[in-house]
C-alpha cells in the first residue's frame, strides 16, 4: 500500500512539512494580549486624575468645616459663590448683588424648586451670606442649600470638659 501526497501531509509529513508551517504539529497560539489594554487604561486613569479637580466649581472659596453629612446629588443645580471679599458669582460669572435675583430667575425660569447651592468662604461676612440667602428666599426659590466641607468640630461639649469628671 502506497501513500499519496495527501496522506503524507496528514501524517505529519516530515522535516519539509514542519518547515513549511513553522511550528509543526502545534496549533496557533490564541491568547489575548492584555498589554495594550493595560496601557490604554493607565493613560485614561492619568487623564481622569488630572481632569477631575478641574470639574469642581471654578470660584476659589475656603468652605467652612462642619460635621454635617454629605447631601444627595440633585440634577442640574445652580451654584452661587461668595468670596471672602464679598464678591458674588453665579457659576463662574461675577454678578453684582443687585443683579443676583434677576439672573437666577433667568437661569431657572419658572422652576423655583431647582436646587441652589450657596458656597460661601468661611471668612465671608455673615451679613453678606445672610443677604444672599434672603434675596434667594424672597425671589421664590425653595431649595436653597449651604455647602460646607465635612470634618469640622463637633457641636457637643468641649472634649477637655467632657474628659474631666
Amino acid at each position: 500500500m502506497g501513500l499519496s501526497a495527501n496522506d503524507a501531509f496528514a501524517a505529519g509529513g516530515g522535516r519539509r512539512n514542519r518547515r513549511r508551517y513553522g511550528r509543526g504539529r502545534r496549533g496557533t497560539l490564541s491568547e489575548i494580549n492584555v498589554t495594550p489594554l493595560v496601557d490604554v487604561m493607565l493613560v485614561l486613569l492619568i487623564i481622569f486624575m488630572i481632569s477631575a479637580p478641574l470639574l469642581t466649581a471654578g470660584v476659589p472659596v475656603e468652605l467652612p468645616k462642619t460635621e454635617a453629612g454629605a447631601m444627595q446629588d440633585r440634577p442640574d443645580p445652580i451654584t452661587v459663590s461668595v468670596q471672602a471679599s464679598g464678591a458674588l458669582f453665579v457659576g463662574e460669572d461675577p454678578v453684582p448683588f443687585a443683579r443676583l435675583a434677576p439672573r437666577l430667575k433667568e437661569m431657572a425660569g419658572a422652576e423655583t424648586t431647582r436646587p441652589i447651592y450657596v458656597r460661601a468662604d468661611g471668612k465671608a461676612s455673615y451679613e453678606t451670606v445672610a443677604q444672599v440667602m434672603a434675596s434667594l428666599s424672597t425671589s421664590g426659590f425653595t431649595s436653597i442649600n449651604l455647602i460646607t466641607d465635612t470634618g469640622g468640630p463637633s457641636s457637643g461639649a468641649d472634649p477637655e470638659e467632657a474628659a474631666t469628671p
